[in-house]
């Protein structure tokens, strides 16, 4: 089984607040009511978009670990408008605390036309312009989409993941899942829509 889920802004990436019951945070058991299901990789709680849940763990493996180099592709709204040598910068790979990150395709992009509003909205400078991007990596490093377009001066306002692989999240509404089944070629079938689980 293959879930994908268009994780809303603030959810936890775990079924479990562990050691902070009470805390009133959001988890996965809020909007997926599957028994037996993993998340194949991590989306942090303040990143919205793409999540992939499994009950296999060689698929769960496979697209998680860098090693087999699944893209993953983001939308970031940034402060500031990056030039042709920061957009250069990230394609090539940047110098972060923990190394270099691998080249990187990256462009500039219009607002994405189907987004949804966050809670709370982002901070916004009525000085300071912004933009969106569109960044596909190779690897998963933690907080790496941040830390990366706040190398090359344009601190990310908003986070939102749309492909993984050969999923997307296009169709599926924030806060809802889509079953997927899986075929050697990995192709997105949807078999069902299933708004979250609010009880």
């Amino acid at each position: 089984m293959l879930i994908l889920l268009n994780k809303p802004f603030g959810v936890l990436s775990q079924f479990t607040d562990r050691g902070n019951e009470g805390s009133g945070r959001e988890t996965l058991s809020d909007y997926v009511d599957v028994k037996g299901v993993y998340p194949a990789g991590r989306l942090d709680r303040d990143s919205e978009g793409l999540l992939l849940l499994t009950d296999d763990g060689k698929l769960q493996a496979r697209l998680s670990n860098p090693k087999f180099g699944k893209e993953k592709t983001y939308w970031v709204q940034v402060e500031g408008e990056p030039d042709s040598a920061a957009l250069k910068a990230l394609a090539r790979g940047v110098e972060l605390k923990d190394g270099m990150t691998r080249p990187a395709k990256v462009q500039r992009m219009a607002e994405p036309a189907v987004l949804w509003p966050r809670n709370p909205p982002i901070r916004v400078r009525q000085s300071v312009p912004d933009c969106w991007l569109e960044l596909t990596l190779t690897e998963g490093r933690n907080r790496q989409v941040r830390r990366m377009v706040a190398a090359v001066g344009h601190p990310c306002l908003r986070l939102i993941r749309h492909r993984i692989d050969d999923w997307t999240i296009d169709g599926i509404a924030n806060g809802e899942w889509r079953e997927a089944r899986i075929t050697d070629g990995a192709t997105q079938l949807p078999r069902r829509k299933r708004a979250r689980n609010r009880a």
